[in-house]
């Protein structure tokens, strides 16, 4: 056994040998952690400062930790906060490990760090509490830690943070109240605390933190009238305040805001009149008031609002003609007013909207004939469905997708002699449709040669998008700022999983994105889909199978995207009086035709046979030139070369539809 000199003279070798990780140095602290390797056993850097993420003073020490991502796209090993030890780390004023799946909670250790200035924490898998000690880390003007799961209380004493610039704990799980401490954060410029369970009312003490920029409470439990603190704020450019349980009226005093570029309020339970005053925030670019219960008159002062991008009234109770005032907001790209009362005819000064790209007025009681809204270049969505418009369909909308003028009585549709009773269309063509896909799924025809596709990976600034089948070039943020971080006015309907939106790229192609919800993520069968869904639209190239562009498989964000499907689904279409007509039976037996083929090249030209499991209206979506696509992977199998090892007792397919061969007591595949 060695003594304890001896001890002590191998300490002093090592440390003259290598000085970086001396017993009790900051090296140390680091190497424990485990995120680095050991230079002893390495050939890393014998000089941690010269360490991945490692930022030194001239000194030597640490004084910033930013690692790159690795959470996101690979699946190393979980790490813990509490295996680095900060109380070695004093000079350190930069934490930043975002997206590094981390796990567990926050070691109260971190509060050692008393010159910490900027904390970043978010994308990660954080637990348990916010540590109250984070109150006394007064240097401290960065907290970002949102998208995590931590789920108490906001501290109470925040406010002691007088640097405080920017605050952001949204996407977790904080509840109670938002302290009135807050207040007392006259530097603060950006809070952001949406998509929690925050409750009561917000406090006035938020109306002294002057230089306020950006405000987002959305997605909580707030209720009562708009805070009349929020409309003190006249630095603002952003307020979010939707999908909450806000009441009453919109005060007058929002016309104090007039820097405000964005302001969205929908989702609460606001009333009475849009206030004349609005009209004095003449740098608004989108102003979103829908599922509210506003009523008329629309304030002619909105017509001041010229820069306004975007303006959606849809679902409320606004009784009135559509002010022609509409038409002198020449910037409008998105215009949704549907869902109301709107009567009267659609205003001509509409057509001066040449920069209008989504026009929705459907589920209104207008009448009068469709413009030609012949300006509109650029307009690639329009619905005037369940209206009361006459006339003729202008020309120049003949290739709109029919639906989008549906419920007009009076507008001049197929020849009615060529219409077909939905009852026939349930009762002979989808059990026609389910017969033969059953025969022809099994005879050994309609071969094809499988061809080989190449597949590449882009990467953009950190982020990156496997993509296949695409001119393009794609990137995580280009979704996010796509959809304005998955918005609601971007989804158009729901999956058997997931939510599907309608996203317009960069370079002005659209494509539709399925978003997992983040409780589906959780659940192991919503996630076995999806990945599922991954796994084999990435092997198959069909002219007949959906196409994949690419995918996201982040545990906090998941989504595919797909080739965008103008119809929908066959489903949708049969359930629709007039698209039905317009599916007349020579298109129904190519749609048979295309789904043939498809399963033919599923069960005979892969690899491995793939067995779909869930055929069904639902899954079959339709383009413009109604050619069918076969959709929905989640339930599919490669099937085994040992036949009797493909019988299980798992029943598949979508609820309310069971496939012909799986409606006994086994199922076959």
């Amino acid at each position: 056994m060695m003594t304890a000199a001896a001890w002590i003279v191998i300490g002093l070798a090592l440390s003259h040998i290598y000085p970086a990780i001396a017993i009790g140095t900051e090296a140390d602290a680091l190497l424990h952690s485990g995120w680095w390797p050991d230079p002893v056993t390495s050939n890393a850097s014998l000089s941690h400062c010269a360490w991945l993420g490692i930022s030194c003073d001239d000194s030597g020490s640490v004084i910033k930790i930013d690692m790159p991502p690795r959470g996101r796209y690979n699946y190393q090993a979980a790490s813990n906060l509490s295996s680095m030890n900060f109380s070695l780390l004093p000079n350190l004023n930069s934490l930043l490990l975002p997206d590094n799946f981390l796990v567990g909670t926050i070691p109260l250790q971190i509060c050692a760090l008393l010159n910490l200035r900027h904390l970043n924490l978010a994308h990660n898998e954080l637990t348990g509490e916010l540590p109250l000690c984070l109150q006394n880390l007064t240097m401290l003007e960065v907290i970002d830690m949102h998208n995590n799961r931590i789920n108490s209380t906001i501290p109470p004493k925040l406010g002691n943070l007088k640097r405080l610039i920017d605050l952001n704990l949204s996407y977790n799980g904080l509840n109670g109240t938002i302290p009135p401490s807050l207040g007392l954060l006259s530097n603060l410029r950006s809070l952001i605390l949406c998509h929690n369970k925050l409750d009561g009312f917000v406090p006035l003490e938020i109306r002294n933190c002057v230089n306020l920029h950006h405000v987002d409470l959305h997605g909580n439990l707030f209720t009562g009238s708009i805070p009349s603190s929020l409309l003190k704020l006249r630095n603002l450019t952003r307020l979010a305040l939707r999908i909450n349980s806000f009441n009453g009226t919109i005060p007058p005093e929002i016309g104090n805001l007039t820097n405000l570029a964005y302001l969205s309020m929908e989702g609460n339970k606001l009333s009475g009149l849009i206030p004349l005053e609005i009209g004095n925030l003449k740098s608004l670019i989108e102003l979103n008031l829908s599922s509210n219960s506003f009523t008329c008159p629309i304030p002619s002062s909105l017509a001041h609002l010229t820069s306004l991008k975007v303006l959606n009234l849809h679902d409320n109770v606004l009784d009135c003609v559509i002010p022609s005032e509409i038409g002198d907001l020449k910037s409008l790209t998105h215009l949704d007013l549907s869902s109301n009362n709107f009567f009267g005819k659609i205003p001509r000064e509409l057509e001066s909207l040449v920069m209008l790209s989504y026009l929705n007025l459907e589920n209104n009681s207008l009448h009068g004939s469709i413009p030609k809204f012949k300006r509109l270049l650029n307009l690639d969505h329009i619905d005037l469905s369940y209206n009361h418009l006459t006339g003729k369909i202008p020309d120049n909308l003949a290739n709109v997708r029919y639906r989008a003028f549906h419920g007009n009585e009076g507008l001049k549709k197929i020849d009615s002699s060529k219409r077909t009773s939905k009852v026939m269309l349930v009762t002979v063509f989808v059990p026609l449709m389910a017969i033969a896909l059953t025969v022809l799924g099994s005879c050994f025809i309609f071969r094809h040669r499988r061809k080989s596709m190449q597949s590449k990976t882009v990467q953009k600034d950190g982020d990156f998008l496997s993509i296949w089948n695409y001119d393009g070039k794609i990137a995580y943020e280009d979704i996010i700022n796509a959809t304005e971080d998955f918005d609601i006015k971007y989804c158009i309907g729901s999956g058997g999983y997931g939510s599907i939106y309608r996203v317009r790229l960069p370079n002005g192609k659209i494509v539709a994105l399925k978003k997992l919800h983040r409780f589906e993520a959780e659940d192991p069968a919503f996630d076995k889909s999806f990945r599922n869904e991954v796994k084999y639209l990435t092997e198959v190239r069909h002219r007949s199978i959906i196409k994949l562009h690419g995918f996201c498989l982040h545990k906090r964000c998941m989504f595919l995207i797909y080739e965008y499907m103008e119809r929908g689904s066959l489903f949708c279409a049969l359930r629709d009086d007039v698209e039905a007509v317009e599916l007349d039976w020579s298109k129904r037996l190519n749609i048979l035709w295309d789904m043939a083929h498809a399963l033919s090249y599923l069960h005979h030209d892969c690899t491995r046979p793939i067995v779909h499991r869930d055929i069904s209206t639902n899954n079959i979506l339709l383009d413009n030139k109604m050619q069918a696509f076969l959709s929905d992977f989640g339930t599919a199998r490669l099937l085994k070369p040992n036949f009797s090892s493909n019988f299980t007792a798992n029943i598949a397919g979508t609820s309310g539809y069971i496939a012909p061969g799986e409606q006994q007591s086994f199922t076959l595949f």
